[in-house]
């Protein structure tokens, strides 16, 4: 910044030009901090006066303002002008947010050092909001899909997915007498669909995450981009074609790609893909096994591998081409890679697993278990009986040992150890640990089931749970329940015979004498009723002790299934009940006072529709610290929730 002035003394005529700095703030729109001397020349030495007032041309962040210059009074023999010059007032662009967004964001985004965080916060969500349509609507907007059957279908029913965007229709094949899965998703003309795949190109390129767009919820920052591509290719495109590019783009980004509809699907229990150009075949809670539409080509089918693999924290290729792993919403993956060990090409199998998981509510509902059952797990559970479910195949094993783990008492120390992650629970003092494989040699260090139960035996914990027995961890597990750990468990086996033979035979190998610390046995099996398939606990078992004369061990069935009449029958005979009454000192009319009790919550808890697991186990949890209170509000547990 220049000042040019003529300073003259009186009578003396002009003189010499003198350079005088002088020292003025920072106008600095850029990050960086340095300070500025500004060299100044004056024509004249006297006339300090004539100092017009400088101006600055504003940027677009500063607000233009007249400002006056105040001079400070010249020192003797000092060559310096200090001059005040006022601050320039910026100005911030209009910030604006949602209410939800905020609560979203909020969850995540707890505290910051930084002063600015608040405004850089606002910024960041008012962003997100930028070059975003209204939202679809199928209630407005109508649906985007389009069915037409031919011969050889016929409709027999159908149901939503995504209202509007996804479809499935089960149909009968007139040619094979079986019934299909179809999938239906919105049909693209050829301009949109060459439209999609030039927006899928340029995503890559502009899908770059900034720290102003961290927090941004991804699907609203995808379609941001979106749009802001679509106005850059200067196309003016209706609303059904944009909420059609909106739904394939989420799909393939931020879901699944083509079996996204699948797993979203709640009546699907399992996706199997047995390899290249082969009908991907599904499990379903009414149709059983049932083929679909779907079907994916070498390459395709190689990219959607690496993407599950990859979601799921693992690596797959020809050097290892077959791993076991957790997708990141809890379902289970079984995954081959080409043709290395699958001569069909590459294959998947995905279990699906509810997000929430099932309540002994739930299990209620399904006939799974009645009350007087888990009546008994509840007492048996609080009073440190080890469990242990077994079961074919899909029977149900995890999902019981999960529902009932939620009667564990509220403060005691659980630790869960699986291969891959299953089990849920609202408990705070819990540890879940799962194992780790050995990606190459000389690599990391492999934790299998036995390094993590002999870990766990060293943190004193009141319940150990393990997600299944299969190997040399089984005689660490019994050697755990020897020394008075609670352990849960699940194994594969079809009868009570069946297991004890499993356990004292290769690899499992656990000594006779040591199966005396099992207290309970629950053997759960799929059957099949009328056209539907369900799952029941054939009975429960009792593990009385060892026949001192025999060596064998006795048993004490104390439910049993009858398929007749699909009920369950209490035997009359339980140790482990008449051992619980002997610790509490209550007598069998203080027994059977105790079990009414528990039997009124659960039937209070179904009938007023605690489903979530969260709520069901503070019900639980409650009863534990103050009964008295959970049965003063058994007519309205909501005040119990809360």
């Amino acid at each position: 910044m220049k000042i040019l002035n003529n300073i003259n003394k009186k009578g003396n005529g002009p003189k010499k030009n003198l350079k005088i700095k002088i020292k003025i703030p920072v106008f600095n729109f850029k990050k960086s901090n340095s300070p500025s001397v500004i060299k100044e020349e004056l024509l004249k030495k006297n006339d300090i006066s004539t100092l017009k007032d400088s101006k600055v041309k504003s940027t677009n962040n500063v607000q233009k303002k007249k400002r006056s210059i105040n001079i400070l009074p010249l020192k003797k023999n000092s060559d310096v002008i200090r001059i005040k010059v006022p601050k320039l007032e910026q100005t911030e662009p209009e910030l604006f947010t949602e209410e939800k967004e905020l609560t979203r964001t909020f969850k995540e985004d707890k505290e910051s050092t930084d002063p600015k965080y608040e405004t850089k916060l606002l910024k960041k969500l008012s962003r997100s909001h930028k070059s975003v349509f209204k939202e679809y609507e199928f209630e407005k907007m109508g649906s985007l899909v389009d069915i037409s059957l031919s011969y050889p279908y016929k409709q027999i029913k159908d149901y939503w997915i995504t209202p509007g965007l996804s479809k499935v229709v089960i149909a009968q094949n007139s040619n094979t007498k079986m019934k299909e899965y179809l999938l239906f998703e919105p049909e693209l003309s050829p301009f949109e669909y060459e439209l999609l795949e030039r927006l899928h190109e340029d995503l890559r390129d502009v899908l770059i995450l900034t720290d102003d767009e961290l927090g941004i919820e991804r699907r609203r920052l995808l379609i941001s981009k979106e749009m802001d591509l679509i106005k850059y290719y200067g196309l003016n495109l209706g609303k059904k074609s944009l909420y059609k590019l909106e739904y394939y783009l989420i799909r393939n980004y931020l879901g699944w790609g083509r079996i996204d509809a699948l797993m979203l699907d709640p009546l699907i229990e399992d996706i199997s893909c047995d390899g290249d150009n082969i009908p991907i075949f599904l499990f379903h809670r009414h149709e059983q096994n049932i083929k679909t539409n779907i079907s994916f080509d070498t390459e395709s089918l190689m990219s959607l591998a690496i993407t599950l693999s990859q979601r799921s924290g693992k690596h797959i290729s020809s050097a290892i081409p077959m791993i076991d792993a957790t997708l990141p919403e809890g379902s289970r993956l079984q995954l081959t890679f080409g043709k290395e060990v699958t001569s069909r090409g590459t294959s998947f199998t995905i279990r699906k697993f509810r997000e929430t998981p099932f309540t002994p509510v739930d299990l209620m509902d399904l006939h799974t278990f009645n009350e007087e059952m888990l009546v008994y797990f509840w007492l048996a559970i609080e009073n440190n009986m080890s469990i242990i479910f077994i079961g074919g195949t899909a029977s149900g094993k995890t999902t019981s040992l999960n529902a009932v783990s939620l009667f564990i008492p509220p403060l005691a120390k659980v630790i869960s150890i699986e291969d891959t992650r299953e089990l849920t629970l609202f408990h705070d003092n819990w540890i879940a640990s799962i194992t780790r494989d050995v990606l190459a040699e000389g690599g990391r260090t492999e934790v299998d089931m036995f390094k993590l139960l002999k870990a766990a035996m060293r943190q004193r914990p009141e319940y150990i749970l393990v997600g299944e027995v299969r190997g040399s961890e089984a005689q660490t597990l019994f050697q755990a329940m020897n020394t008075g750990h609670t352990t849960f468990s699940t194994m594969h086996a079809g009868s009570v015979d069946a297991a004890i033979h499993r356990l004292e035979n290769e690899p499992l190998n656990v000594p006779r004498n040591m199966l005396q610390a099992l207290n309970l046995i629950s053997i759960q099996k799929q059957i099949q009723i009328g056209p539907d398939r369900v799952r029941r606990c054939d009975e429960i078992v009792e593990i009385a002790g060892i026949d001192p004369s025999t060596g064998n061990v006795m048993v004490n069935t104390v439910f049993e299934y009858d398929p007749i009449s699909d009920n369950y029958s209490y035997t009359g005979r339980s140790q482990i009940l008449g051992n619980i009454a002997s610790f509490h000192g209550w007598n069998a009319d203080m027994l059977k006072e105790e079990m009414s009790t528990r039997k009124k919550v659960l039937l209070a808890v179904k009938e007023q529709n605690v489903r979530d697991y969260v709520n069901f186990s503070k019900v639980i949890q409650s009863y534990y610290i103050d009964k008295n209170n959970v049965i003063e509000n058994l007519e309205d547990l909501s005040a119990i929730i809360k």
